[in-house]
């Protein structure tokens, strides 16, 4: 899996899932509509995104994603076309909910994040672990490897709906024995 495309750069520490969605537009337990709110807590946030069409890796700084443990702050950011957040650190909940959307997180010393956001273009190869600005270095980053099959699949409820076929044939294999709740 590559993502690759326009960068939108909001290198600031710090920024919390109130700035990513404010709480005023936790409504639904639904991802669908909330890119349109994504930034909208961040005075400069909305604009910033609208300076960079087609952004798909916001490149932040430290703690990305610290404050309220909401999932909705995922799904705004892919609602708005971000496939990918580099940051040189992730708020522990907010860095699981990256892993079971299929949002990628990639974890780079805080050196490069200036060179990251300076770039046109990122280029991330997820399979392989690399990161690159323009036509700079691939800079090596490390994903969980428990939880790199979630990106790739999209998400934990894509990843896991991949599997029913295999269940299914396993359960038919006659390996397991299925009862019916009486």
């Amino acid at each position: 899996m590559i993502v690759k495309g326009p960068v939108l750069p909001i290198p600031r520490a710090n920024v919390d899932t109130d700035q990513i969605i404010p709480a005023k537009h936790l409504t639904t337990i639904d991802e669908s509509g909330m890119g349109e709110f994504c930034f909208t807590g961040m005075t400069d946030g909305r604009k910033m995104l609208e300076e960079h069409p087609g952004a798909v890796v916001w490149v932040a700084g430290e703690n990305v994603g610290c404050g309220s443990s909401r999932e909705h702050a995922a799904w705004a950011l892919l609602g708005a076309g971000i496939k990918a957040v580099i940051s040189p650190s992730f708020a522990r909940i907010f860095h699981e909910n990256c892993y079971m959307n299929g949002l990628v997180p990639v974890i780079v010393d805080a050196s490069l994040i200036p060179r990251f956001a300076a770039a046109k273009t990122i280029t991330i190869d997820v399979e392989n672990e690399t990161v690159q600005a323009d036509d700079d270095a691939p800079v090596k980053f490390e994903l969980d490897p428990a939880r790199k099959p979630f990106v790739l699949g999209g998400g934990f409820l894509k990843y896991l709906n991949s599997k029913i076929p295999a269940i299914r044939a396993w359960e038919a294999s006659g390996r397991v024995r299925v009862t019916e709740p009486t």
